[in-house]
């Protein structure tokens, strides 16, 4: 029982002082740069399996 109180003192003694967080204007920056990441590469994989969906529909339709 020492061992897990002395682990969970050491942890929240590390997360309070030696952890550097990031300001929140860095923080929602960054955030919004995620999620338009993230919308731009939902798109190119939309983009790809429309066109891939399309060129097996052409190709079934052949036969």
């Amino acid at each position: 029982m020492q061992k897990l109180k002395s682990f969970i003192l050491e942890s929240y003694d590390e997360m309070k002082n030696k952890v550097t967080w990031p300001k929140y204007s860095e923080l929602q920056r960054n955030s919004v740069l995620v999620l338009v990441a993230s919308l731009i590469f939902a798109l190119l994989i939309g983009l790809m399996d429309y066109a891939f969906q399309t060129s097996m529909d052409l190709f079934y339709d052949a036969f």
